[in-house]
């Protein structure tokens, strides 16, 4: 186990390394650059004026040189500083990666309670009604945007329900308010997500259901819900793990429009505001931290698989 934990570990560097070349390149291939933007059209400078602000800001050297100057910098642990507000890009993500992974837990614990008891029921019940419902269902959850999902929540619960959305509030300050304020874009979130579950579910569930050992279980006498519980769902839950681990990952590096709608301060919002502003060292930022993430939470699953059978092992 430790030999491939540290195999893993050290194929994350070129995963990361080809991650931050790619959008270190596309990011500054865009015509124009981060001073035009900061001054806009209300500025007059003179050129040699120019020529020093960008000296200030880094971008008058050739690209490969800032490409040399940033990786040494993200070895050291600095990410940079922003263009627009001066800040530490480091200390801006670290102060929005609560939400956004509050809000892509919140959607998958959203997604996993509508998958697995509906994507039980549909096996159990193969070609039944509830079946052609519950699949049908599946198909209206992957149809819907999320972000249209999330705009009729707001629409329903504010003018018919007259229920408020409230204003985001730290975990560590207000538990319930923090849930008041994700419950609906976790719920808009979720809705798609487990439409993807509750077909694996499904079909993983008739797959494994079919095979001797449950036959056999059957055959001694157990009940339906020993069956299930103890031999069936965990074995059918391998597959489903791995889709909920890739879910995860693009939860966290997906929920820009959610945030968007629900005027959420967190990571994807950042990386939205930075790209229109071509704030480079936050949008590099945001996305080495994204990538980061994705590739732990896959390691992740991957050991997850022999907690869940034991009979998986690792060389």
């Amino acid at each position: 186990m430790q030999r491939y934990l540290a195999t893993r570990l050290l194929a994350l560097i070129p995963v990361l390394l080809g991650i931050l070349t790619v959008v270190f390149v596309l990011i500054r291939l865009i015509p124009g650059d981060a001073v035009q933007l900061f001054l806009g059209t209300q500025v007059e400078l003179t050129p040699e004026q120019m020529v020093e602000l960008r000296r200030f800001f880094g971008v008058d050297k050739p690209m490969h040189a800032q490409y040399v100057d940033y990786l040494s910098r993200i070895v050291r642990g600095d990410l940079g500083v922003s263009l627009r507000t001066s800040r530490l890009v480091l200390d801006d993500i670290l102060q929005r990666l609560p939400l956004s992974f509050q809000l892509a837990t919140l959607a998958l614990v959203v997604a996993m309670l509508i998958a697995v008891p509906l994507g039980i029921a549909s096996a159990v019940t193969r070609n039944s009604a509830l079946d052609v419902l519950a699949r049908i269902g599946g198909l209206l959850g992957l149809s819907m945007p999320s972000f249209w999902l999330g705009a009729m929540l707001i629409l329903v619960f504010s003018r018919y329900l007259h229920i408020s959305i409230g204003q985001y509030v730290p975990l560590t300050q207000n538990p319930l308010g923090t849930l008041q304020s994700l419950y609906l874009p976790s719920l808009a979130l979720g809705a798609a997500i487990a439409a993807i579950l509750m077909r694996y579910v499904r079909s993983s569930l008739l797959e494994v259901l079919g095979q001797d050992y449950i036959r056999t279980a059957r055959g001694k006498g157990l009940r339906a819900a020993a069956v299930m519980l103890r031999h069936a769902l965990p074995n059918a839950m391998i597959p489903v793990i791995t889709v909920l681990g890739f879910q995860m990952g693009y939860l966290l590096g997906g929920t820009v429009v959610i945030e968007e709608i629900f005027a959420l301060p967190g990571m994807g919002r950042l990386v939205l505001q930075a790209i229109f502003q071509r704030d480079y060292p936050v949008v590099q930022g945001v996305v080495l931290v994204i990538a980061l993430l994705f590739v732990v939470t896959n390691l992740v699953v991957d050991l997850l698989y022999a907690w869940i059978d034991p009979r998986i092992r690792y060389a």
